[in-house]
This record gives C-alpha cells, sequence and structure tokens, in this order.
C-alpha cells in the first residue's frame, strides 16, 4: 500500500529543526517526515538519509520563485554556498538582511513563510514524483465569486473571492490597490490593478472622453498637503481617496498601499512581503477610522493579491503577507467582510486553499 503523502505541518516542524540544527549536525535526529518524502522522490535514498534528506531541499528550494524568498531559504536552511557548517544564528541574520529587517521581525514573519513555501514544494515534489494527487493546485469551480470559511484566531469567518477584472467589482465599500512608493498612478490604458481602478473611476462623457480624472488629482493634492510632492513615502504607507465614478457600483473608498519601490535604472519594483503585511494593516486601520463617517458605515474591503504583478511576490507569498493582517484583526474580534479579487483561477486556487 502506498503512504500517504506528508502533510504540510510535519514537513514545517522538520524543517524548523533542520534550521535550529544545520544539515551538518542531524546525524541521529529524528526526521521522519523528511525522510519519508526524501524516498518518495528518490527510491534509493533510504541507504543514505542525511544526504538525501539534503538533496530534496536543494531540490525543493531550487524550484522557489527565484529573488528573495528563494535566498532567504538558502541561507535559513543553509544550503547557500559556503554556509553549511554555519550556526543558526549567523544563518537567520544573513535571511534577515534579505529582506532588510531585523533578525527579530525575520524570526517572527518572515521566516515561517519561507518554511512554509519550502514544504509546500517537498509535496509537490512527492505529488509529480508518485502520481498523487495532493499538492497541485486544484482547478477553481465554475462562477466569479466563492466563499471560503477559515479560521481566524478562535473565529470562523467567511471570505467572498472574486475572480475578474477588479474594476468589475460591485457593492464592496472599500477597495485596496497597490501604488509605488511616489504614488504616482500608472496610464489609464495599462493593465494593473491600479490603472483600472484609475480608469474605472474617472468620469465620462456621453462621447467617452475623460472630463475628471479625480484619483490621481485627489493623490496629488494629498502629496501637496504632506508635503511629499515629488518625494518618496515609506513603504507601507496608505492614502485614502474617494472613488470616483465607481460609486456608481457602490465603491466608495479607494486605499492606496503603497508597496512598490521602484529600482533604479529599470522599469520593475521591489516589493518585500513584510512591506504588504503593515500595509494590509494600516488599511485595515484606515477602514476603523473611517468607518462611522459614511453612512450607510463602512464595512466590507477587498484585497487584490498585493505585490503578485510587477512586485513579482508569488501568490501565496502575497496571501501570507496579507492575510496575517487580516487575521489579527479578524481575530481581535473586527467584524469587516473581507474580500479578495484576483483575475486567475490559479490565484483562486491559492486563496481557496487558505484553510489548509
Amino acid at each position: 500500500m502506498a503512504q500517504p503523502l506528508p502533510d504540510d505541518t510535519s514537513l514545517l516542524d522538520e524543517l524548523k529543526e533542520v534550521r535550529r540544527a544545520g544539515l551538518v549536525r542531524l546525524r541521529g535526529r529524528a526526521l521522519p517526515a523528511l525522510e519519508s518524502a526524501a524516498q518518495a522522490v528518490n527510491p534509493a535514498a533510504a541507504r543514505t538519509p542525511g544526504a538525501a534528506v539534503e538533496a530534496l531541499l536543494r531540490r525543493a528550494v531550487s524550484d522557489l520563485d527565484a529573488g528573495t524568498l528563494r535566498t532567504a531559504a538558502e541561507y535559513t536552511l543553509g544550503l547557500a554556498q559556503g554556509t553549511l557548517d554555519w550556526p543558526a544564528s549567523s544563518r537567520r541574520a544573513r535571511a534577515a538582511s534579505v529582506y532588510g529587517v531585523s533578525v527579530e521581525r525575520f524570526r517572527k514573519e518572515q521566516e515561517v513563510r519561507v518554511l512554509e513555501q519550502v514544504a509546500e514544494h517537498i509535496v509537490r515534489l512527492v505529488s509529480r514524483q508518485t502520481g498523487r494527487p495532493g499538492a497541485e493546485e486544484g482547478e477553481w469551480s465554475v462562477g466569479t465569486h466563492r466563499s471560503v470559511r477559515v479560521l481566524a484566531g478562535p473565529r470562523q469567518v467567511t471570505l467572498t473571492v472574486h475572480v475578474h477584472p477588479v474594476d468589475l467589482l460591485r457593492d464592496v465599500d472599500v477597495v485596496v490597490a497597490p501604488a509605488n512608493v511616489h504614488l504616482a498612478l500608472p496610464e489609464p490604458f495599462k493593465a494593473s490593478v491600479a490603472a483600472s481602478l484609475r480608469r474605472a473611476a474617472a468620469v465620462r462623457g456621453v462621447t467617452g472622453d475623460v472630463l475628471d480624472d479625480p484619483v490621481h488629482d485627489e493623490l496629488r493634492k494629498w502629496a501637496a498637503r504632506q508635503g511629499t510632492a515629488g518625494r518618496a513615502v515609506l513603504p507601507g504607507t496608505v492614502v485614502a481617496t474617494g472613488a470616483g465614478a465607481l460609486a456608481g457600483q457602490g465603491v466608495r473608498r479607494i486605499y492606496h498601499a503603497a508597496i512598490a519601490v521602484p529600482r533604479a535604472g529599470t522599469n520593475d519594483y521591489d516589493v518585500l512581503p513584510a512591506d504588504v503585511t503593515r500595509a494590509a494593516s494600516r488599511a485595515l486601520a484606515l477602514l476603523a477610522e473611517e468607518h462611522d463617517s459614511y453612512a450607510p458605515p463602512l464595512r466590507s474591503v477587498c484585497f487584490p493579491l498585493l505585490g503578485s504583478g510587477r512586485g513579482g511576490l508569488p501568490y501565496r507569498v502575497s496571501l501570507g503577507a496579507v492575510w496575517a493582517a487580516v487575521e489579527a484583526e479578524l481575530a481581535r474580534g473586527a467584524q469587516w467582510d473581507v474580500h479578495f479579487v484576483v483575475r486567475t483561477p490559479e490565484a483562486a486556487a491559492v486563496v481557496e486553499r487558505l484553510p489548509a
């Protein structure tokens, strides 16, 4: 009888043990989930379990998206060149520097997500090798909306997932839009979330000509009032504007989350998961501040997978960063109606797997 796939929780616990001990100090340690996964991927692994676990980790980490996630995983587990025998504290410090955060913040936030990603990729490797389902993202069922039940602390809450362009949202009070730290909106003809919202919020004449560009204008006025015109705000800053013509669809506010830092000399951006979490947390705080200023009060908020476009964050990393803030708020008893909007079934499947 085929052995069951190793589960994420067991793998995560053992990956934490590998992080603490280091690959060169694993002899005699019980790592049944990792050794079982290594044997499933390579049946000859039983003869050299320690080497097989290392080979499994290298393969799983190499499958991670190139960039901060993969680099941090390599340092965390001692897979980067020359780090095999580094003590755990040195590996953690170097991994924290990849994200530009303190060691303590990395330990509490990014490190857990890094190891979760490695665990997921190990399960996917085993699934592909054995031909058994369990790791690949499922297909999104027919329809553009789905309710997902998920625990937030002791409470069970319902999230709504929309699978369609953001400008088709209806009757959601607040939409969170990704922005760069200069709060410079993309041109309306672009395909990004921010461009789509700017385009949908524009006031047009009977011929379709743009008569007013209210979101752009409000952001410029905010920058002038704050004295930030022409310079960047801190990553994680959130600025509220009206929704312009989107008010006709029941959207009342747009919260612009400054998470994307332009990379000098390129058209690319850098986005840190920690900044996504900070922005999501600030957006929820702003929602609480504005709640009673509207009639009826603001109650619902919709997040895209912030940073997963030009920012380059994998869907799971973006979702984890947003959910860290949302879960903390809901666990404290907040009664917000939380939505996610995505463009593809693949992204929707990632959100749908959040309860797991």
